[in-house]
């Protein structure tokens, strides 16, 4: 809750339902492809610019001021209507902060209707193209057909790998097997 009694949510629910609201709509206006290359476009647009973030996250903006400033980027960027028209909506319903959700909702979606799995990958140090290719191979091999490898580097696992894929979790890192003798040992005793 913040001051006032506002709750402010930018949870997945509220991201999910606006990102299925405008699949809908692209797939009734058969422009899914070109929503989805402008869907992608405006996630680098918030992740790159500094000022395009402070619009959607300052709270002391004016909600048509703030609308308006949006829209006019958006045209200014070359997006088509159904982009415009979502922010719009977003703006108007005093969501903009939960934009950033709603691209990471909608492009979830899209994978997930198109069949493609992503995979959460963290390692102690950055993967090299091979351990990527061989990583990409075994989870084909797993049956999760088409993979997406999402990567990040997390120093304090020490070695190996944590692999999340939807709800499953493959964990050979360094930490927990050290965590797990740590645990054996202590029971034993």
């Amino acid at each position: 809750m913040a001051s006032g009694g506002t709750v402010i949510s930018s949870g997945g629910g509220l991201a999910d339902r606006y990102a299925a609201a405008l699949y809908a709509h692209a797939a009734d206006l058969r422009a899914l492809d070109p929503v989805v290359a402008e869907m992608e476009t405006l996630g680098r647009l918030i992740a790159t610019s500094a000022d395009f973030r402070r619009l959607l996250e300052s709270p002391l903006i004016d909600i048509q001021t703030a609308r308006r400033a949006a829209l006019t980027v958006l045209v200014s960027e070359g997006f088509g209507k159904p982009v415009r028209d979502l922010v719009g909506v977003v703006a108007s319903n005093r969501r903009l902060r939960a934009l950033p959700a709603i691209v990471a909702a909608f492009a979830t979606l899209v994978a997930e209707k198109r069949g493609i799995v992503t995979a959460q990958v963290a390692s102690a140090h950055p993967l090299n193209d091979l351990q990527r290719q061989q990583l990409h191979a075994r989870l084909i091999e797993a049956g999760y057909g088409t993979v997406n490898i999402s990567e990040s580097v997390q120093p304090d696992l020490l070695g190996g790998l944590v692999v999340r894929v939807g709800a499953r979790l493959y964990d050979t890192s360094l930490k927990s097997r050290l965590q797990r003798l740590q645990f054996a040992m202590k029971g034993a005793a």
